[in-house]
């Protein structure tokens, strides 16, 4: 079964870090672009970063640039999102898919939670 499972998400004051990271099984995805979503109440799935194993480019967008960093370990099938200086508006559940996104790849995601 192909699956991506997210974890690292949790309760944060503002301008704290956490490291979001998706494990990714059932098959390797080195030849897709890896990508970050969020979702906050009451809005639409968004994209937050996104980078290629292939050609690393690398996407953010505006919103987290300079804060968010994207990455990963094509030796252990996974994505990082490090994110620093986090703020309230950050709050969302976060979830890892490949960019296009596969309906089939939704995971539950991982809840990030920042205090003012």
């Amino acid at each position: 079964q192909v699956q991506l499972v997210e974890s690292g998400g949790g309760l944060v004051q503002a301008g704290g870090s956490l490291r979001l990271s998706c494990v990714a099984s059932g098959r390797t995805f080195s030849s897709n672009t890896m990508a970050w979503f969020r979702q906050a109440p009451g809005k639409e799935r968004e994209l937050v970063a996104a980078f290629s194993w292939t050609f690393g480019r690398i996407y953010y967008t505006d919103s987290v640039k300079g804060r968010f960093t994207i990455s990963g370990d094509n030796a252990d099938n996974t994505v990082y999102l490090q994110m620093n200086s986090l703020k309230p508006e950050d709050t969302a559940v976060y979830y890892c898919n490949t960019s296009p996104a596969s309906e089939k790849l939704w995971g539950q995601g991982t809840q990030v939670t920042v205090s003012s």
